[in-house]
């Protein structure tokens, strides 16, 4: 996978991509990921990326030719078209299901945008898919694109050495990861739960479903929601087969 990010600081990536998954997927040869100051596609002499917005209000806009060239620029010489992705709170929420529908995609360009946001232009002309992670404000699209990448290179078959683990997580299945243990069996008189230690592989299994519905249906009924009309949805399209 490629991606490509366009960004005013890039500096916020230093830490992000010399340790841990993104260093390793870098490292296998798994994700070849490039980071872009826009300013380098600023043409005038103060190197000025953002301008007033017309009709008057407080903030600055990027403007759409420093975006716009950069763009194009990263197209050249591609054997096929990247999606153009840009993070604003008007988005689609990025979920689990967002991050499996875009995972086969082999290259990405990341724009980040700042102050008040980006030229409409960019945004009708170039972007191909706009992106939230919240309904909250933040400065800038750095931290929502290093969420996006984060999600994405987890799901890149060699980049997590168990891809099974990775799979497990919470939000898979519309549910959440139920409680988790490990060693020592027994804490400050608190104690692992026996199921896990009996060895009974569908008893644990059965456990481990019951808590992360248990979890969901406390902690996010929006979620527990969908669970179960796709469990609806399951059991009736197996109805009909029958």
């Amino acid at each position: 996978m490629r991606v490509d990010v366009l960004t005013l600081f890039p500096g916020l990536f230093d830490g992000f991509i010399k340790d841990a998954l993104i260093k390793r997927a870098c490292q296998k040869g798994l994700l070849n990921l490039h980071i872009w100051h826009l300013r380098s596609w600023a043409r005038s002499r103060h190197q000025q990326v953002d301008d007033y917005q017309f009709g008057g209000g407080p903030g600055m806009v990027l403007k759409p030719e420093p975006l716009f060239q950069a763009v194009d620029d990263l197209l050249q010489n591609r054997d096929a078209k990247p999606v153009t992705v840009y993070f604003a709170p008007s988005g689609e929420l990025l979920d689990q299901d967002l991050l499996e529908e875009l995972k086969d995609i082999d290259q990405f360009i990341f724009i980040c945008g700042r102050y008040k946001g980006v030229d409409q232009r960019v945004i009708d002309e170039k972007v191909d898919r706009l992106v939230s992670i919240g309904d909250y404000v933040l400065s800038g699209g750095e931290l929502p694109a290093m969420v996006m990448l984060e999600g994405l290179t987890r799901l890149i078959p060699g980049v997590i050495n168990d891809l099974d683990s990775a799979r497990s997580d919470s939000f898979q299945a519309s549910l959440l990861e139920g409680p988790l243990y490990t060693r020592p069996e027994e804490f400050m008189d608190l104690k692992v739960p026996e199921v896990l230690l009996s060895g009974n592989h569908k008893s644990i299994a059965d456990w481990r479903k019951e808590k992360a519905m248990e979890v969901t249906r406390r902690n996010r009924p929006d979620l527990w929601k969908r669970y179960i009309e796709a469990d609806k949805t399951i059991k009736r399209d197996k109805n009909k087969e029958g």
